[in-house]
């Protein structure tokens, strides 16, 4: 995919990409590639596919439901959709929850080099981010982090009562969505949307949209290693 066919497909979502968005969102690319040879950022390195299968899939989500105010991306990684939401939409308030200290350097860098403001990120895990900021989102997303039993419990103390939970998944997000259904009764959401979609050499996308309909109760979350080894 062509940044060029990135602006059009997001014209069709209904999202108007101007040139400065266009300017950093090629940085961006540039900087993944330069950084990924000295570290571990992403599998997908080839200028297009960054577009494509970083992006472009990034950007689905702010299509189909409002994503405003206070944003939370969970393991963000390399910065999807975190860096990326926030380039898009550079109103919202941002911050990236990274557990790994090195592509927290690359974040911060990328944010200096891009002059992103009002973004933040936070080198701990989402189980200890939510002792200082629990139900303070106003959406929280995760991307490829872990199966949604495990995602919900990181993510949805995060998300303030009637916030929204973002899960994004590949082709076994349905699945993944009924199995997880007694953790996500207990943490307070309901499933309130479903996008299914692809992207554009066709890679299915499942991402589920949660309403959280009440307060996640005070013992959630456990420690990674409790959640990981009995997930709700």
């Amino acid at each position: 995919m062509t940044i060029e066919e990135l602006i059009k497909k997001a014209a069709e979502l209904g999202i108007s990409l101007q040139e400065k968005q266009i300017i950093q969102l090629e940085q961006y690319a540039i900087l993944l590639a330069q950084w990924n040879e000295k570290m571990n950022l992403t599998a997908i390195t080839e200028h297009n596919e960054v577009v494509e299968k970083h992006f472009y899939d990034s950007i689905l989500p702010l299509a189909k439901t409002s994503i405003a105010g206070k944003v939370a991306d969970v393991g963000t990684g390399a910065g999807f959709p975190g860096v990326v939401w926030k380039i898009v939409k550079p109103e919202l308030e941002v911050s990236l929850i990274e557990p790994t200290g090195k592509r927290c350097t690359f974040l911060n860098e990328v944010i200096q080099q891009l002059g992103l403001e009002n973004i933040h990120v936070y080198n701990t895990r989402a189980e200890e981010q939510v002792k200082l900021e629990r139900q303070q989102y106003d959406v929280v997303t995760a991307r490829a982090v872990a199966n949604l039993r495990i995602l919900a419990e990181l993510c949805i103390p995060l998300v303030k009562v009637n916030g929204l939970f973002l899960a994004m998944k590949g082709s076994n997000g349905n699945a993944e969505a009924k199995e997880a259904k007694h953790a996500t009764d207990i943490l307070g959401v309901e499933l309130e949307d479903t996008q299914d979609t692809s992207l554009y050499m066709g890679d299915m996308r499942i991402n589920l949209y949660y309403r959280k309909v009440k307060d996640t109760p005070a013992q959630y979350p456990r420690n990674y290693g409790q959640i990981k080894k009995k997930p709700l």
